[in-house]
């Protein structure tokens, strides 16, 4: 009698923690979307901190941060179609070239961050390739929606005593005096950072890297 008395509390109680389980994976759902960007999939900012924070810790961690040249200009003229077109071309091959090892993250509007594992020491060299691959033309859009894509990228062993919100301000600060001197790519560390307020502020106003910009490290 006992044994059956048990089972049917057993029975009683088991919708309710049906309907919690269920109840916690769509908060969990939830939560997972709000830190994906709904355009390209990327991590949101909050995301891809959490992510990014944790892969500092590994050897050969470089910060990267990508911004699409021309970008208002592409919207102004071929329509915010284009530019979603845009955003989610230079989001996938971003991610693909990071990997699983790493993360991206698009931290809004046209501006785009990373975080990759460099195992070999040849960050200058890979990223280049990355640069010429995000100039592509996308699938699907008119030959001339085109553009460059300006890179900023730091050595996290570079600054042992930054934190990825310092790492960031120095991608940062390379990727717009890249911008400045239509570069398209500028590394930052231990002498090679010519960034100014002046110069990121200029960057902002539109001077850009044209098509076919020299890569420089």
């Amino acid at each position: 009698m006992i044994p059956d008395t048990v089972a049917a509390a057993g029975l009683g109680v088991l919708p309710a923690v049906v309907g919690w389980v269920a109840h916690v994976r769509r908060l969990r759902g939830a939560l997972n979307s709000a830190r994906r960007d709904p355009l390209t999939g990327l991590h949101t900012r909050e995301g891809f901190i959490r992510r990014a924070t944790a892969l500092l810790g590994k050897p050969g961690a470089v910060v990267v941060l990508a911004d699409v040249d021309r970008f208002k200009q592409i919207n102004d003229t071929f329509g915010h179609a284009a530019g979603d077109a845009l955003l989610k071309a230079t989001a996938a091959r971003l991610a693909h070239y990071v990997g699983r090892s790493g993360v991206v993250g698009r931290l809004g509007g046209d501006e785009f961050a990373a975080v990759l594992i460099d195992e070999d020491g040849a960050a200058g060299d890979l990223l280049a390739v990355l640069h010429n691959l995000l100039a592509r033309s996308v699938d699907g859009q008119a030959p001339d929606v085109r553009t460059t894509v300006s890179l900023g990228w730091v050595r996290a062993s570079d600054f042992p005593a930054d934190d990825l919100s310092g790492l960031l301000r120095r991608a940062d600060e390379a990727m717009y005096a890249a911008k400045r001197a239509r570069a398209g790519m500028r590394r930052a560390g231990l002498g090679r950072l010519f960034a100014t307020v002046a110069g990121r502020r200029a960057g902002r106003r539109g001077t850009h890297s044209p098509d076919g910009a020299k890569v420089a490290a």
